[in-house]
């Protein structure tokens, strides 16, 4: 059966205050395709993903879900898209969905999240480091040191937290995956912060793949470009909303269901080669690195 493609969409200009709630977005984003049937990829594998309740984080997710594996989904506060998310992965997909919601900005919910994920499955396959937060400022001036911090505590320092707490139960075959972003590659002048952020990502990512090779444990990333999350619409003006992604070669924005198969096929045995890299579903943007 051949995978159905997400048809080009308008946009309409919107905005919302952060995080954002896919629920309120429109068009809403296309987060699975029924249409493609799963191969059991991850069967019976514990995957545990941050910011799984929307965009990028829930079609991951689900497509994990649909291939075999039991999700726990942390999450901050969007609790009408963490329940859509999980009714989708469990009476679609069969398989279990464990909602935990808590800002991870917070280095003890990040061991609280971890700790509730291995009380209910024992153990964690796949963890995934995708939870993320961007604030827009005209320049490096008008940067908010609150904010400065706000965004390094969420988008990096909880890589750090989960991913040590998560370890010591994480075993040879085991797989992380972090996202990045195409900013981490060609900058970004009114996220200055963001793009830092997801730079250092990068350099986590290929130091961690490093550490942890003789234990057997693969550590890769994802570099999306603009792919249509409540990220958007919670960050930029509506007008800028409206043309968001028009200007990479393929003219439009990424949906997260496209986004998803990248972080599968690291996550499974099909990658068994593959730590300290990143892959670049990004509309066709050239980038280095």
């Amino acid at each position: 059966m051949q995978k159905s493609s997400p048809k080009k969409q308008v946009k309409q200009p919107q905005q919302q205050k952060l995080p954002g709630k896919e629920s309120k977005m429109k068009p809403k984003p296309v987060s699975d395709d029924p249409m493609r049937p799963g191969r059991d990829r991850l069967k019976n594998k514990i995957a545990f993903i941050t910011g799984g309740d929307s965009g990028i984080g829930k079609a991951v997710a689900i497509l994990f879900a649909k291939e075999g594996a039991d999700v726990a989904v942390s999450y901050l506060n969007e609790h009408e898209d963490a329940k859509d998310t999980k009714r989708i992965i469990e009476q679609r997909y069969g398989r279990q969905c464990l909602l935990i919601p808590g800002d991870i900005s917070k280095e003890k919910n990040c061991i609280s999240a971890v700790k509730k994920t291995l009380k209910t499955f024992g153990r964690i396959d796949i963890l995934v480091n995708n939870a993320a937060v961007q604030i827009e400022a005209k320049s490096i001036e008008d940067v908010k040191t609150q904010d400065l911090v706000k965004t390094f505590e969420t988008n990096i320092f909880s890589m750090f937290w989960i991913t040590r707490a998560a370890l010591p139960r994480m075993k040879k075959g085991s797989s992380i995956i972090n996202t990045t972003s195409v900013t981490a590659y060609r900058g970004s002048g009114q996220l200055l912060p963001y793009a830092s952020t997801k730079g250092a990502i990068v350099a986590f990512t290929r130091s961690l793949s490093a550490s942890l090779a003789e234990k057997g444990i693969r550590v890769n990333g994802v570099a999306p470009g603009p792919i249509w999350t409540p990220l958007i619409p919670s960050s930029f003006e509506p007008a800028k909303v409206a043309k968001h992604g028009s200007d990479v070669p393929l003219k439009r924005p990424g949906e997260p269901v496209e986004v998803a198969p990248s972080y599968l096929f690291l996550a499974s045995d099909d990658a068994s080669y593959m730590t300290g890299q990143v892959l670049h579903p990004n509309g066709g943007e050239i980038v280095n690195g």
